[in-house]
């Protein structure tokens, strides 16, 4: 990956978007990246209960095949709980594991309460639990009792008299949102790069990179396309169950981050599947997945030899993939993302050619689309019938001309 498409990835991934606040991102940098390439036919969609954007390249032509791609743009947050008399700020865990964060720097994006909607940042704090390895319980010492999330304090080395009030007067209140501090940036190994939230501004990217293609090619004239990027995953995938509902696509094609399962310590005896960091893109397999459009996508990564793994779910998705049922509309659905390590770290770390097959997947099953007749009529009646399966039996492997037979 070039390093200025990186540093687009990089400052995506960056923007401050933790849950119900993801502005930063969609309008702070997606929406001025799309307006350097975005068609002026193209039409913005925003939304009054959330910040989600969707970037429709044919908007009000109803009678298109609509594809929506979704990323959701929302962070994992940790939220104030309470402010101590000794000056600690107790906080949530949220989707982190207690234990990943301890030490770690975090950005406390704090509304003054005196003027409501006026945010303010504080820097230079960490996350801590027990202060001391000479504090802790023997258990924890060695391992085996681990960090409870109701220990989580914010360390802002508040000292001196009055020590909470020292902290109101700064304006923390219950409910204020933390993030942890680090960009991404390129790692050890080739291709590879490391930092937090990876989960799922790495999605918005995908998306946004599509986009680009889409514009640079000739107008697609069949295939309507949605760029979504969507509020709310991290908590219920709620911004993009509106989205659909919204807009009703014919098909919605979710990106988001997979897990690399080959590296994933302590779980062989699961037997999950095989996914693994620099072996391509990963496609959704289960769940309410439709197959007819994962086949559009399979049979676009073997005409390109774009290199994919499949990847089993159970009955979710765990993606937006999800949010055409959710809302209740008839739409073809899939999910595509990409394996990760250290999912919910500060740490996650992921491959840029994993990164680009999903752009280039994407971008060219919407390519093979446009050259179906008729698109609708294809999704509908498309089905797969197990009925009609061709009889496969073993094959043998046949000796070679002159081999002697090693049975006698």
């Amino acid at each position: 990956m070039p390093e200025s498409q990186f540093k687009v990835m990089r400052d995506i991934i960056a923007a401050p978007s933790p849950v119900g606040l993801e502005s930063a991102m969609t309008e702070g940098v997606l929406n001025p990246y799309m307006r350097k390439f975005a068609p002026k036919s193209w039409d913005l969609h925003r939304f009054q209960g959330n910040a989600g954007v969707v970037w429709d390249t044919h908007p009000g032509k109803d009678y298109m095949f609509s594809v929506m791609i979704i990323g959701h743009a929302d962070k994992i947050r940790m939220q104030v709980r309470k402010i101590a008399p000794d000056g600690k700020i107790y906080i949530n865990s949220d989707a982190f594991l207690p234990c990943t964060l301890i030490g770690h720097e975090v950005v406390l994006y704090s509304d003054d309460p005196q003027k409501p909607g006026n945010f303010r940042e504080i820097r230079g704090g960490t996350v801590e639990a027990l202060g001391a390895i000479h504090f802790s319980e023997p258990a924890q010492r060695t391992g085996d009792k681990g960090i409870r999330a109701k220990q989580l304090y914010l360390e802002l080395q508040i000292h001196g008299d009055d020590k909470a009030g020292q902290i109101h007067a700064l304006g923390i209140r219950p409910g204020d949102t933390l993030l942890l501090d680090r960009p991404i940036k390129r790692s050890f190994s080739p291709d590879t790069f490391y930092g937090a939230y990876l989960d799922n501004g790495l999605g918005c990217f995908v998306a946004a990179e599509v986009a680009k293609l889409v514009a640079k090619a000739p107008a697609m004239k069949k295939v309507r396309c949605q760029f979504a990027f969507a509020s709310h995953e991290e908590i219920g995938r709620f911004g993009s169950r509106v989205m659909a509902g919204e807009l009703k696509p014919d098909a919605i094609i979710a990106v988001d981050v997979n897990h690399d399962y080959v590296a994933a310590p302590n779980i062989g005896d699961r037997n999950m599947s095989p996914l693994e960091m620099g072996k391509g893109f990963t496609l959704s397999t289960g769940a309410i997945v439709t197959e007819h459009l994962n086949q559009h996508i399979k049979k676009a990564a073997l005409k390109h030899k774009i290199p994919m793994q499949l990847d089993v779910c159970g009955n979710d998705t765990g993606t937006d993939g999800m949010a055409g049922v959710l809302a209740s509309v008839d739409c073809a659905a899939t999910s595509i993302g990409f394996p990760i390590r250290n999912m919910h770290t500060i740490s996650e770390s992921g491959n840029t050619s994993d990164v680009l097959a999903a752009i280039h997947v994407i971008f060219e099953s919407l390519r093979g689309m446009e050259a179906v007749k008729d698109l609708s009529k294809e999704f509908k009646s498309g089905h797969p019938r197990l009925d009609k399966a061709a009889p496969l039996t073993h094959k043998k492997a046949k000796a070679k001309s002159g081999a002697r037979s090693a049975r006698k």
